[in-house]
């Protein structure tokens, strides 16, 4: 009798930069556990995945757990894939990168289990056309994507039990189509149903291959799960129920798998993902939109596979934050791969390189750079991460093409390719990015002495699940982490705010004289939205000065604003000077703030805190303070930002706090505080008005 085959891929990641914590509450709940579960059950062959950052922590942890997997790979029940080291999405990095991250997890795994891979792991299956090659060129011979790409491309449902043939100019790759129905049963359903299931597709196409791929934490580490999985017994239920059937179902690895049939032709598919992470690319509003469609149509099933969402990329239109990690990390591969280049050249030494090629890699990982069920974007300590491994990269890069110990350089461009020119000046000390079509404001700020990310926060934006705080309970019941609606804290729905503008830097907030710190703090301020927010021209660019200009439609206010820098001691300064001229005949009165965004990232350690008037504040901290001196404190990260407001009146902070869905359940999260100097201002025809922010960044110890 022809046997029917389940090919399982289970794939083990922690986002690099990860809480300890976190990681070992994963091993204990999940990565232990499961591979225990594989020693006592020889039968079960299987796939498995871990990223190269989860693989060095558990080398570091828990070194016996190699031994384990050494045992399993020797048996031959268990295949090691490979993939992206710091599982980067694959499509949005450089080819060269690509092939850097496959060679590196490659050649660790040869290193430690005796054998190069011949899959990959593709990162939140994140596919374009032009994979194969880029793939193919690095060694890899097969991926897995899921039905969702075949159903994109108009292949039938009952077709896809079993391998295809991906390719691109001339490389081709073979492909297993990831089973979504698998994903949803395993391990949320009985065993008895999960066979039921491998029955019927064994009687519709006999001989055939059934694949899931999916994560090792819905083992353990999910909510729920790891009473569900081990205390109650599930996973040695299925076991044994694949075993009680093994005359007619079973179980083989991925190469074994490709070894025991020809693949059923060929596959060309649309840029895709699986179906949650492409509905989850969506704009908002288009989110909402597609939601209801497939409300109207869930009873169509011949409908529900024309109905996709977006594409990966989507995330960096969605969000202005993950693009601009993004081009950055773009910009310091072009700058490393210019200076090896010339380090080569010259036979110079390479271990500073190479340190600086990992950082790169490392902050190339994709957890910060989009937001699904759980809190990657929304999480600071992963952007974190990836904004000082490449701040620590490109810090190299530039001084090894500069070659002095102090530099200064102002380039115009369009750094993140949203079709309007920055201004991007770096120093030995600094990285200044100035946007003068929003507002003339500093949409990131790099303390490099220590591979500091000042700004590094998050705009509040409306996302489709807000419209759900009202529904969350704090209950942990059992169901798929895609259906279960929990919240952290009560009242949540009563803390949102969306934000007028992206949360940058030096931001000039004109508004009625009636304002008040509650306002500012809840975002009624009723700024001059074209001086806060319009483009400012450049009048001049150079490594020690910028000066914009800007004047409102009705040119009733002409606004100048210069920025000057220079280091300071061991730190670095920047001084704003902003002046406001009125152009009507009556005087005219109103308030005007200069605004930071400084986020340092754990606002309840008692090692980070806002110190004003002598006395310290919590970084939750909200209210008004006599200005004189402000000073937000790190000595974690070992930086201090000072702000010196001129004849100010006021200082102005609070917290910015998004609500944000994670996979424990809404949550409120610490974005930074907003911090504005505020003047009260007299303008009369005759005479401008001035002020002056200075903000010293330097080392807090």
């Amino acid at each position: 009798m022809t046997r029917f085959n389940l090919v399982l891929i289970v794939h083990a990641h922690q986002p690099v930069g990860n809480f300890d914590s976190v990681m070992e509450h994963s091993y204990e709940k999940s990565y232990l556990p499961f591979v225990q579960v594989l020693l006592r059950h020889p039968f079960l062959r299987v796939g498995l995945h871990y990223s190269g950052g989860l693989l060095e922590w558990i080398e570091r942890a828990h070194p016996d757990y190699f031994e384990s997997l050494r045992v399993l790979v020797k048996r031959g029940q268990v295949e090691l894939l490979g993939g992206g080291y710091y599982e980067p999405i694959l499509v949005v990095i450089p080819k060269k990168d690509a092939r850097e991250q496959t060679d590196k997890l490659s050649g660790y795994l040869a290193r430690h289990f005796g054998k190069r891979p011949r899959g990959a792991w593709l990162a939140e299956r994140v596919w374009e056309p032009q994979l194969p090659s880029v793939l193919a060129a690095a060694g890899v011979e097969y991926t897995l994507v899921d039905d969702n790409h075949f159903l994109n491309a108009g292949f039938d449902p009952a077709s896809l039990y079993g391998t295809f043939v991906a390719e691109d100019q001339g490389s081709p790759v073979i492909l297993f189509p990831g089973l979504k129905a698998l994903r949803y049963l395993i391990p949320y359903k009985s065993p008895e149903e999960v066979v039921a299931f491998f029955r019927e597709a064994a009687r519709t196409r006999p001989g055939g291959i059934a694949t899931m791929g999916d994560d090792m934490e819905k083992f353990g580490v999910w909510p729920g799960t790891f009473e569900h999985v081990y205390t109650n017994g599930w996973l040695e239920r299925f076991i044994a129920e694949l075993e009680a059937n093994q005359n007619w179902l079973a179980t083989v690895t991925p190469s074994e798998a490709i070894a025991s049939q020809e693949p059923l032709g060929r596959a060309d598919l649309p840029a895709c993902s699986y179906a949650e992470m492409m509905e989850w690319a969506l704009p908002t509003p288009a989110r909402l939109r597609f939601q209801a469609v497939e409300k109207e149509f869930a009873s169509r099933e011949d409908v529900k596979e024309f109905l996709r969402g977006g594409v990966w990329r989507g995330f960096l239109t969605k969000y202005s934050e993950s693009n601009l990690m993004q081009k950055k990390a773009t910009l310091v591969s072009r700058k490393l791969r210019d200076v090896e280049s010339k380090l080569r050249a010259e036979g110079a030494p390479l271990e500073g390189l190479r340190r600086a090629k990992t950082d790169l890699l490392c902050g190339q990982a994709n957890d910060a750079y989009w937001h699904g069920v759980f809190g990657g974007l929304y999480a600071p300590h992963l952007r974190t991460t990836v904004w000082r491994s490449l701040i620590r990269a490109e810090a190299f890069a530039d001084a090894a093409a500069h070659k002095r110990e102090k530099f200064a350089e102002l380039r115009r461009f369009d750094l993140d390719a949203d079709g309007h020119e920055e201004l991007y000046l770096t120093t030995e000390r600094a990285a200044i990015l100035i946007s003068p079509n929003d507002g003339g404001t500093v949409k990131a700020m790099d303390f490099r002495p220590n591979s500091v990310a000042v700004i590094n926060s998050m705009m509040r934006r409306p996302e489709p699940y807000h419209q759900k705080l009202g529904q969350a309970t704090g209950q942990t019941g059992f169901a798929s982490i895609h259906d279960q609606v929990r919240s952290k804290e009560p009242g949540l729905e009563k803390r949102l705010k969306y934000d007028r503008w992206p949360r940058n830097s030096f931001r000039v907030l004109m508004f009625p004289a009636e304002g008040s710190a509650p306002d500012y703090e809840n975002l009624k301020l009723n700024e001059n939205a074209e001086i806060a927010g319009g483009a400012y021209r450049v009048k001049e660019a150079g490594a020690s000065k910028v000066w914009l200009t800007a004047e409102t439609a009705d040119s009733e206010w002409k606004v100048g604003k210069s920025f000057s820098f220079a280091g300071r001691g061991d730190g670095f300064r920047v001084t704003c000077d902003v002046s406001v001229e009125h152009e009507g005949q009556a005087p005219a009165k109103a308030m005007v703030g200069i605004e930071m965004v400084v986020n340092l990232l754990a606002p309840d350690a008692t090692d980070r805190y806002i110190e004003v008037g002598g006395k310290r504040q919590s970084l939750r901290w909200a209210g008004a303070a006599p200005a004189s001196e402000l000073k937000l404190v790190d000595e974690w990260q070992n930086i201090r930002v000072t702000l010196q407001a001129e004849n100010a009146r006021d200082y102005w902070v609070a917290p910015i706090e998004t609500i944000s869905e994670s996979e424990e359940g809404f949550e409120r999260v610490y974005q930074g505080s907003q911090v504005m100097a505020v003047w009260p201002a007299e303008f009369q025809s005759e005479k401008g008005w001035k002020a002056r922010l200075i903000c010293i960044l330097e080392p807090a110890r």
